[in-house]
């Protein structure tokens, strides 16, 4: 049993579950959802905290709403030597939204964010200096709120 295990006991389970519904929740009424007091609240969410269990919080934007009115993923593979350079580009480059290195024949798959197709096209443009892209518009979302359940052991 890993120490985080013994951290996820049912109430710990609904407060990561509330917390990433809305991080803004107060202590109070977190409290109240799951029989605590705010305190109490506040010291098992500083031990989730401290055990690496909540990694951080933010707010999570609408790039339609910022004017990004396509989003793409883009399968990368990247030519032999290029992986530094290519990691630098796309934590450089704030259209990449997410960059996830992957098994099978595509080296990255990223999820990029931009505001029509010409600027999609130099995004693509510029991928190429690292290697091979193949690009899938997004057409629409079915499920894009990631509420992640700690698994039951």
């Amino acid at each position: 049993m890993t120490p985080s295990d013994r951290l996820l006991d049912e109430i710990n389970r609904q407060l990561l579950d509330a917390l990433q519904r809305d991080a803004r929740t107060p202590f109070s009424e977190l409290g109240r959802a799951v029989g605590l007091s705010a305190p109490a609240v506040a010291e098992r969410v500083r031990r989730l905290e401290d055990a690496g269990l909540i990694r951080a919080y933010r707010a999570v934007l609408e790039p339609a709403a910022l004017g990004y009115a396509l989003q793409a993923y883009v399968r990368l593979t990247v030519d032999r030597g290029e992986d530094d350079a290519f990691i630098a580009h796309a934590r450089a480059t704030p259209e990449i939204l997410v960059a996830d290195r992957v098994t099978g024949s595509d080296c990255y798959v990223l999820r990029v964010a931009v505001t029509g197709v010409a600027h999609l096209e130099a995004a693509i443009t510029a991928l190429k200096a690292f290697g091979t892209p193949t690009t899938s518009l997004i057409l629409s979302s079915v499920k894009d709120d990631v509420i992640l359940q700690p698994p039951h052991r």
